[in-house]
């Protein structure tokens, strides 16, 4: 959890991570199930937590080595952390491409 920064993780809310072997869908990472921040209503009944389902297999499958491992499962956490917000999936890859143009900007290459 520490790769998301304290001013995300203080919002989330009523949600849990979870880290499975494998998926039931070949070639997926990570999974968001529920209902994003953004369809949410204050006035609306308890629910049950929200679900983000990291996936072992895949995940040490596609290191090349342990700070491989790290950026893979930090990427997913955050990938999957950006559904919850109520990113879809293009808007999700687009702030993605968002961010490692400005890391790359940063590192100066």
């Amino acid at each position: 959890m520490d790769v998301i920064p304290p001013r995300f993780r203080k919002q989330l809310k009523n949600l849990v991570f979870v880290v499975e072997p494998e998926p039931r869908v070949p070639g997926l990472l990570g999974l968001y199930e529920g209902r994003p921040l953004t369809e949410r209503r204050v006035s609306e009944p308890y629910a049950m937590p929200d679900r983000i389902t990291l996936y072992q297999g895949p995940h040490e499958r596609l290191a090349r080595n342990e700070a491989d491992l790290r950026r893979l499962v930090k990427e997913t956490i955050w990938h999957e952390v950006a559904h919850y917000f109520g990113l879809d999936e293009r808007e999700v890859l687009l702030a993605e491409a968002r961010r490692r143009k400005r890391i790359r900007k940063l590192r100066g290459l």
